[in-house]
């Protein structure tokens, strides 16, 4: 029954029928009663949590709730106790949208961080949005999700609730296209996505630089993600004499997908996004991954003088996961949502006013601190300013950095 009251409220939300004002949305959204005289605000975090993702997730759930503990140790906001809860979307944009009913529906939840897909993400914004309920995602790279479906002609924010830490596919791609050309001198592609939001995106962004460049497209293909035998691609791979692979999708594909290409004879390397970047591709993709390569967004954490707290910190909270790809990310995502709960409490004579959702939202846009990543702020769309790229490859098995900068187009 409640699970059947869920997706009717789902589909109504999806409609535009249903406003929220009985879940909090318009008046005594300002946190909960701890017990011990602070008000509890609840930071909720959407992630895959389980599957094939869940080595990302975990660590974005993880860096959040580092950051609000790290928040509460330093009394940050006088009277106010943060929390974290993390609900599971599976990879799932029906799932990530039941989620976000169900943080909607919790009155102490002032902000929320994820998710880790961009289709999950098309599917939370409205639910967000209608609720004035601010949303950062620091791993969602799909451009449509801030600038909308005609971005290359006439660019428009969709939802004032929504941002992000990380840069777009619009930079992610292109410098992709330029490092390959430029420097690695690779002027034959072979391009692959697995027709998702994110993976489509990133190989469309890409192949537009790499032909203006000069460089040819000299195959393409799409996969289907939930498959695991990828030996037809590869032998297409083969024939094709392509001297390099663009991979738009994430590692539970892309690590079999390039173990097969190399076992086809394709002694060539693969590359892909921000998606693939994590030491699960590396084990899928064996032995003969040195030399594969991935762009990802900013700097190697590992590299800042900005990240060593985050990552001591991390460290001496015992979590049992990596930070992973996102974690820096994460906890800054986590952290603008704190600091403009501070602004809006400073503002309203030390507590939380009865539209602190509103107005929490409103303080998000002009939130500007020096984080883990480095130089958090938001433009007119939402996106982060830090537009910071780096190009990573396998080395002895693990990913190093062999070259950073921004994409100039």
């Amino acid at each position: 029954m409640r699970q059947r009251s869920l997706i009717a409220i789902t589909a109504a939300l999806a409609a535009g029928a249903l406003t929220l004002t009985a879940c909090g949305s318009r008046g005594g959204d300002k946190g909960s009663d701890s017990g011990n005289g602070d008000t509890i605000v609840t930071i909720g975090v959407d992630a895959p949590l389980t599957g094939g993702l869940s080595a990302m997730g975990l660590g974005i759930k993880n860096s959040a709730d580092l950051a609000a503990k790290t928040a509460n140790k330093q009394k940050l906001v006088k009277g106010v106790t943060f929390k974290v809860q993390a609900l599971d979307d599976q990879i799932q944009p029906s799932v990530g949208q039941q989620n976000a009913v169900k943080f909607v529906a919790d009155k102490s939840v002032l902000g929320v961080v994820g998710p880790l897909n961009s289709s999950v993400a098309e599917s939370m914004q409205k639910v967000f949005d209608d609720a004035q309920l601010v949303e950062i995602s620091p791993a969602n790279t799909g451009i449509s999700l801030t600038q909308g479906a005609d971005w290359q002609n006439k660019k428009v924010r969709q939802y004032k609730s929504y941002f992000r830490t990380a840069t777009t596919d619009a930079v992610q791609g292109p410098f992709a296209a330029q490092y390959l050309y430029n420097t690695a001198k690779k002027t034959k592609v072979f391009v692959i996505d697995d027709k998702k939001t994110y993976g489509a995106g990133l190989a469309g962004t890409f192949t537009e630089e790499f032909k203006k460049l000069g460089g040819k497209v000299v195959g393409t293909e799409h996969i289907n993600p939930e498959s695991k035998d990828y030996s037809a691609v590869a032998t297409k791979v083969k024939s094709s004499g392509a001297d390099v692979v663009y991979y738009g999708g994430e590692y539970p594909q892309a690590g079999p997908l390039s173990k097969q290409i190399k076992a086809a004879g394709a002694k060539i390397p693969l590359i892909g996004g921000d998606g693939i970047k994590d030491d699960e591709f590396i084990k899928l993709a064996g032995s003969d991954s040195g030399g594969d390569l991935s762009t990802s967004v900013g700097a190697p954490v590992e590299e800042l003088d900005s990240a060593k707290q985050f990552m001591a910190d991390y460290k001496a909270a015992g979590y049992k996961e990596e930070y992973s790809a996102y974690g820096g990310y994460s906890y800054d995502s986590a952290w603008a949502i704190i600091e403009a709960v501070k602004k809006v409490v400073d503002d309203n004579g030390g507590k939380l006013p009865d539209d602190a959702r509103a107005k929490v939202t409103a303080a998000t846009q002009n939130v500007s601190f020096d984080g883990v990543t480095g130089k958090v702020s938001f433009d007119e769309f939402g996106d982060a300013t830090n537009k910071q790229i780096t190009v990573y490859a396998v080395k002895d098995g693990a990913w190093t950095s062999v070259h950073s900068g921004t994409f100039t187009g």
